[in-house]
């Protein structure tokens, strides 16, 4: 058992019965008072965030997690399926626990997170960005670059992304998974 002194960022612990990350903490000693820390914990499996504040000295169950590395290979009825990069075990994750499902595509590497206790995946990200060719979208205006207009592409995963009005079918664009935006063109 861990107590609060040894939080720090990145931390999995289990809280309320579920996996949460830490993504920030803040120690604070009031003049008057006990000592607490105010953290923002980031649910492994939903995604979402929530602020919590833990009274100083308090017991938290710390979780042991493994990052381990993963190809995408297909998506059927059961989910999707990925084959680790060394063992060649294969694995079925649902949708629900994938970050950025929308720009996967077949052969692409991914990190899957898993308990390490229970071997139950938790959670699967994808790279911070990806090269992806341009299926369709509107050519652009000649000469219109006077502003920073985009517009609407689909590219290769079936994803719609806004673009400047420069990229044409058949372009190789950079996207960041995270924010979902275009970055540039791919060299």
């Amino acid at each position: 058992m861990a107590t609060t002194s040894d939080i720090k960022n990145g931390l999995t612990i289990e809280y309320n019965g579920k996996p949460y990350q830490i993504v920030y903490f803040q120690h604070v000693k009031p003049g008057k008072g006990a000592a607490f820390v105010r953290t923002k914990l980031k649910s492994l499996e939903n995604g979402r965030v929530i602020e919590n504040t833990f009274n100083a000295g308090v017991k938290i169950d710390v979780i042991r997690i493994e990052r381990r590395p993963y190809q995408f290979l297909y998506k059927d009825d059961l989910g999707y399926n990925f084959m680790h990069m060394e063992t060649f075990e294969q694995v079925s994750i649902q949708e629900e626990l994938i970050e950025g499902v929308e720009f996967l595509k077949e052969g692409q590497d991914v990190e899957i997170i898993f308990h390490a206790e229970q071997e139950a995946p938790l959670n699967c990200e994808l790279p911070p960005f990806i090269i992806a060719e341009v299926t369709y979208t509107e050519p652009g205006l000649k000469g219109d670059t006077t502003t920073n207009t985009l517009k609407p592409a689909t590219i290769e995963t079936g994803s719609t992304i806004m673009v400047p009005l420069f990229i044409d079918i058949g372009e190789k664009i950079k996207v960041d998974t995270r924010t979902k935006e275009y970055v540039e063109r791919a060299k």
